[in-house]
C-alpha cells in the first residue's frame, strides 16, 4: 500500500474533523526530546517545521526501494523513480490549484526560487527599469533584485512599512509608472507575521500590466494558498517550513511568462537536443530543472503536503490563530515586553518580541537553558530591524503541535530571565 493512501486511512479511521493535538504530537518523535534535562518545546516553526514519522519513512523507503536517476533509464528503477517525481509535480499543482503541472518548478528552496525569477525574468530587463519589493521583505527578496541592480542598472523601489506592522499600500499604489516591471512581496512576514492582502495588491499591480511574485514561506505551511484564487504570476515556497525535506522547494510560475523565459541554468535534463552548433532547449518545466533533480525530496515533500492536507489546512489555520491570539495575550502581560507589530488583521503564527533592555542574545540563550527554542537576531530582515530601530528580536513561532501550556511555560520563562537582569 503507497504511504499517502496510508495516512488517507489513518486519518479517516481517526475522524480528524478538529485537531487532536496530543495524538499529533505522537507522530514528531523529536518534541519528546529533552534539552538540559528540561522538556523542549519547539517555537522556532518559522525557520523550520518538524518532520513527522511519514516523512522520515518515506525518504528512507525510496533510497531502500526506488533509487533510480531520473528521466534517464529504461529500467525498473529509473522508471519508478520517474513517476515517483512526476506524480510529486501533480500533487504540488494539486496543493496550490494551479492550472498545469507543467508550472510547477523544483527548487532547491523558496531562495532558490526566486533567485530563478531574477536570473531568467531579470534578462529581460534594461537600465532604469524598476522593481517594487516591501521593507518588510526577507533578505532572500531583496539580495537578488540589488544584484540585478549592479548587473542591469535597475531600479528599486520599497513599499513603506508602518509601525503597526502593516505595509502602506496607499503609498504602495502610487509607486507604479511606466518602467515598473515587477511586484514581489511576501505573503505573511516572517518577523512580523503580518498577512499581507496580496490578493489585492496583485490586482493593482495587474492594473498596470505588472506581474507579481509572492513568497509564500511563511504561508503555505499555515492557511490554503490557491494561485488561480490570488491570481499571482510567481509563488515560491520551501519544503522544509511545510514539515517536508530541507534542500527541496517549488516556483509556480504562469506558464505564458515561463515560455518566454530563458533557462538560468544549462546542462543535462533542460536540453532537448545538444550539438557544439546549436542547443535546443526542453520545454516547461524542464528548460528550468538543469542536472539531476531532487527526485527523492519532490516526493517526500509530496507526502508531507498529503499530511497536512489530512490534517485540513482550515483546522490548521483555526488552530494556530487561537495559539497566536492566546501567545499575545499572555506574552502582553509580562512587565516590560514589546510585541512588534499590530496589524489590524490576523497574525500568522509569528510573535517577535523584547522585554526592556534585556538583549535579544541573552534572553534567546536564557530560554534555551529552559528548554524553549526561540530565533533570536535580525531574521534575514535586516531592513524591519532598521524600521524599528533596534538591531535584533526575539522570535516565538508556532505550528499545529505547540500547546497552550508551551506558551504558559515561554511566558514563565520570559518572566523568569527578566527577573535576573
Amino acid at each position: 500500500m503507497l504511504l499517502a493512501q496510508q495516512i488517507l486511512i489513518y486519518f479517516s479511521e481517526t475522524h480528524y474533523s478538529m485537531l487532536n493535538v496530543s495524538k499529533i504530537r505522537e507522530d514528531f518523535p523529536i518534541l519528546s526530546t529533552r534539552v538540559y534535562g528540561k522538556p523542549l518545546i519547539y517555537l522556532d516553526n518559522a525557520a523550520t517545521t518538524q518532520k513527522p514519522r511519514c516523512v522520515v519513512e518515506a525518504e528512507r523507503d525510496q533510497y531502500y526501494t526506488a533509487n533510480a536517476n531520473v528521466h534517464r533509464g529504461i529500467h525498473y528503477l529509473s522508471q519508478q523513480a520517474t513517476d515517483m517525481l512526476e506524480q510529486a509535480r501533480v500533487r504540488v499543482q494539486r496543493f496550490l490549484n494551479a492550472p498545469s503541472e507543467k508550472e510547477i518548478i523544483f527548487t532547491r528552496g523558496t531562495t532558490e526560487a526566486i533567485n530563478l525569477v531574477a536570473a531568467s525574468f531579470g534578462q529581460g530587463l534594461k537600465p532604469e527599469d524598476e522593481i517594487i519589493v516591501s521593507e518588510m521583505e526577507h533578505h532572500s527578496d531583496i539580495v537578488p533584485w540589488q544584484m540585478l541592480q549592479s548587473s542591469r542598472g535597475v531600479k528599486i523601489r520599497v513599499i513603506p512599512l508602518r509601525d503597526n506592522g502593516e505595509l502602506d499600500l496607499q503609498t504602495y499604489a502610487s509607486l507604479f509608472n511606466s518602467k515598473t516591471r515587477l511586484v514581489c512581496c511576501t505573503h505573511v512576514s516572517n518577523v512580523l507575521g503580518t498577512v499581507n492582502p496580496v490578493s489585492e495588491m496583485i490586482a493593482v499591480a495587474h492594473s498596470h500590466g505588472v506581474p507579481f511574485l509572492v513568497d509564500a514561506a511563511q504561508s503555505v505551511p499555515h492557511f490554503k494558498v490557491d494561485v488561480q484564487q490570488l491570481d499571482c504570476d510567481f509563488l515560491a515556497f520551501s519544503g522544509h517550513k511545510v514539515y517536508g525535506p530541507t534542500g527541496i522547494g517549488v516556483l509556480y510560475g504562469r506558464s505564458a511568462l515561463l515560455e518566454q523565459m530563458p533557462p538560468w541554468q544549462g546542462g543535462g535534463e533542460m536540453i532537448s537536443s545538444v550539438s557544439f552548433d546549436k542547443t535546443v532547449f526542453e520545454g516547461l518545466p524542464y528548460k528550468f530543472e538543469a542536472g539531476t533533480p531532487n527526485y527523492v525530496g519532490s516526493h517526500v515533500l509530496a507526502v508531507a503536503l498529503d499530511y497536512v492536507e489530512q490534517l485540513g489546512l482550515d483546522n490548521i489555520a483555526a488552530y494556530e490563530h487561537q495559539l497566536t491570539s492566546y501567545a499575545e495575550e499572555r506574552l502582553s502581560a509580562v512587565p516590560g515586553l514589546r510585541i512588534f507589530g499590530k496589524p489590524q488583521g490576523s497574525r500568522g503564527s509569528v510573535v517577535s518580541f523584547l522585554v526592556g533592555d534585556i538583549h535579544h542574545l541573552d534572553m534567546g540563550t536564557l530560554l534555551d537553558r529552559l528548554g524553549v527554542a526561540v530565533r533570536t537576531g535580525h531574521h534575514c530582515a535586516q531592513p524591519i530591524m532598521t524600521h524599528y530601530g533596534v538591531e535584533g528580536m526575539v522570535r516565538a513561532s508556532f505550528s499545529f503541535y505547540n500547546t497552550e501550556a508551551e506558551i504558559d511555560a515561554l511566558a514563565e520563562g520570559i518572566t523568569r530571565v527578566s527577573r535576573m537582569f
